[in-house]
């Protein structure tokens, strides 16, 4: 016990806050930084495989965590002669030692209780680094005031605090932006998706295949309710550089190179949908006879959001692909319906006339897929308005038509020349009325 600590709390087992720092981004981040022989501190809550990696390849592992039970456990299922736990605040934790690597993936805010009356986060920076070894590594997650998740959805949980959330005047949180991240840190800085208690995905910008993972893990974890897509709106965040500086939170690794997958090409989606975008009719013809070949003849095919294309080379991106190309053109019209993206045909319809229009562009006839009979709806609230907006239009628009072609029809029923030529043949059609009642008599 250092001081500080809390005894009837648990960030381990939370009821009422956060779970603690883990997934397979923090598994894959901690493999690179770790070597064989370190002297490790953790500093705050972390996953179980966490700490059992650490004791696994590390010389001496020392725990600092602020919850006495989770002490405890951890001195129970880690207890070795190479692991020491201290249960306290950062505030209050004095040592001598200095250490290989430091370990705080669960961000700083965890690392104090409320007997701390004023620790701000550079100071609690401050702390950990000064107990670096020359040469030492230090990783470290922040998390991001400012992210997607903000242009996703509300946060309306916001007005009712949970039970981590105590009144206490303890500047702790990171500071509010990459920018800002990074002058308090020289290290490098990735993205992390979708949070640092799921972190699932690093992602660096400029990496559309990476983008293209985070996008996933995000949309699977916002599947109630939003105000934008999610899926599009992590896409659209990484089209403009900006996967990293809108990310959920970040890892700093100092003294760690941290490697990320960058695989040549683009989904196929990506490039359907750009030609959606700005109504070229001829680019999307081109992309999806082009894709429509390669499921033609792949071995494994894949949908258009699975399948990626680098000059004329196709493959699949994740998994072991399957199905039929008209169930893959349905996914695509369901997928771009959903987004609310823009079309060259009427807005409004349904997936079925959709895939329809896309499957005639390589001589098939598509006449029922199941999933598309339905008409679909954008996921985001922003999207939605958006395509009442453009159906509002072409509404007021065939309205002003409507309206001019009837006034055309009455100027044309007034005119001298159409009068005379009623009054014409009017005689000749009753004439010839006459004469069919006449047949029919006889």
């Amino acid at each position: 016990m250092v001081g500080g600590e809390m005894l009837n709390w648990s960030d381990l087992h939370p009821a009422d806050a956060r779970p603690a720092a883990g997934g397979p981004a923090a598994v894959s981040l901690l493999a690179a930084a770790l070597r064989a022989g370190d002297a490790v501190l953790v500093a705050g809550p972390h996953a179980a495989v966490l700490y059992a990696d650490l004791v696994a390849v590390a010389e001496s592992v020392d725990i600092l965590v602020r919850s006495a039970p989770d002490a405890e456990e951890l001195a129970e299922t880690l207890g070795n002669a190479k692991t020491q736990v201290y249960c306290g605040s950062l505030d209050r934790f004095e040592t001598s030692e200095t250490y290989d690597l430091i370990v705080a993936l669960d961000g700083l805010e965890r690392t104090v209780g409320p007997d701390t009356e004023s620790l701000p986060w550079s100071e609690a920076l401050s702390k950990l680094t000064t107990r670096l070894a020359p040469n030492g590594r230090l990783l470290l997650g922040a998390t991001n005031s400012f992210s997607v998740n903000r242009m996703i959805q509300p946060d309306i949980t916001a007005a009712l605090p949970r039970d981590e959330d105590w009144g206490r005047a303890v500047n702790d949180t990171a500071p509010a932006g990459l920018k800002a991240l990074q002058a308090e840190l020289q290290g490098q800085i990735v993205g992390v998706y979708p949070s640092l208690v799921e972190a699932d995905v690093m992602a660096g910008d400029n990496l559309q295949l990476t983008a293209a993972r985070a996008a996933r893990v995000v949309a699977e974890r916002n599947s109630g309710p939003t105000l934008l897509d999610p899926y599009r709106v992590v896409m659209d965040a990484a089209h403009a550089g900006l996967l990293v500086e809108l990310a959920p939170a970040w890892y700093v690794a100092v003294g760690v190179e941290v490697s990320i997958e960058s695989a040549a090409g683009e989904l196929v989606e990506e490039r359907l949908l750009a030609a959606l975008r700005v109504d070229d009719q001829l680019a999307l013809r081109r992309e999806v006879v082009a894709y429509v070949e390669w499921l033609r003849t792949a071995p494994k095919t894949g949908a258009a959001d699975n399948v990626i294309v680098a000059g004329t080379s196709y493959r699949l991106f994740e998994g072991d692909g399957g199905g039929t190309i008209e169930e893959h053109l349905a996914r695509f019209a369901r997928r771009a319906l959903e987004s609310g993206s823009r079309q060259p045909w009427p807005v409004g319809g349904d997936a079925q006339a959709l895939t329809a229009r896309l499957a005639a562009m390589v001589g098939l006839t598509v006449s029922d897929v199941p999933g598309t009979a339905e008409v679909l709806r954008p996921l985001g609230s922003a999207e939605q308005l958006a395509t009442v907006a453009r159906l509002a239009d072409e509404l007021a628009h065939s309205s002003a038509r409507a309206i001019l072609f009837q006034g055309t029809i009455n100027g044309i029923r007034k005119s001298v020349p159409y009068r005379l030529g009623h009054a014409m043949l009017n005689p000749a059609r009753v004439v010839r009325r006459r004469l069919k009642r006449a047949l029919r008599r006889r």
